[in-house]
Formats: structure tokens, sequence, C-alpha cells
């Protein structure tokens, strides 16, 4: 998926082709999560699916739930998915992230030759 530490750097344009990629994934997972909460909220708790759509939006987005939760399984379900929603944050940071860290990180170690300023081909300089 990544260019390898002997690979050339990725030219711009397909740097942010992968982020795109990236950024579709990330919004995969964000509406995934969003379906989970809603059929959570609407099946669990009893919520309509609009009051079910807004608590979950406002949990997933860090917010806090809207309406109140009467329910022992309601309650059980919105503690799960506040805590899923926590993590899903953390997930999503890092798919965005990942391509730009990896970016940084290979430009770092690429190795260059003095003389020609071209990526060397695996070697090692013993510095």
């Amino acid at each position: 998926m990544y260019e390898k530490r002997h690979e050339p750097l990725l030219p711009k344009a397909e740097f942010l082709l992968r982020m795109l990629n990236h950024f579709w994934v990330a919004s995969g997972i964000v509406v995934l999560s969003l379906f989970a909460g809603i059929a959570g909220y609407h099946y669990i708790e009893g919520l309509g699916w609009v009051d079910a759509i807004l608590n979950s939006s406002m949990i997933l987005g860090g917010m806090g739930p809207v309406n109140p939760i009467s329910t022992r399984a309601g309650k059980l379900f919105a503690s799960a998915y506040a805590l899923f929603s926590g993590i899903v944050f953390l997930v999503i940071v890092g798919v965005l992230f990942a391509p730009v860290f990896h970016r940084f990180l290979h430009k770092f170690h690429l190795e260059f030759d003095e003389d020609t300023d071209k990526p060397l081909k695996g070697k090692k300089t013993g510095k």
C-alpha cells in the first residue's frame, strides 16, 4: 500500500489521491458508526428515527446525548456506544494522518547520493 524505504517518494498528485482515498475510508467508518448508533437508539431505546439520528450524531461528535435515556437496555447501549465513539475518533484520526506521517518518515529516511542527488537503492551509508 505504501512505498518502501528504498523506493522514491510518491509524486504529489498520487499522494493527494492517497489522501482522498483515506478520507473516503474515514467517511465510511463514520457513516457505519452513525448507522449503528441510529439503529441502537431506535430499536433498543425506542426513540423515533429523527431522535435516534440526533442522539447518535451528538454522541459520535463528542457532545453527549440530547434525549434522556429511560430503559436499562438503552442506558447500556448508550454507554457502549459512547465508548465505541471515542475509539472511532482515534481510528479516524489514525486513518487520516497515516499517509502524512508515512510521507514525513519516508522523506526523512531517504538517503541521497551526494554527487547525483538520487535516492540510493537500499544502500546504507555507514553514518
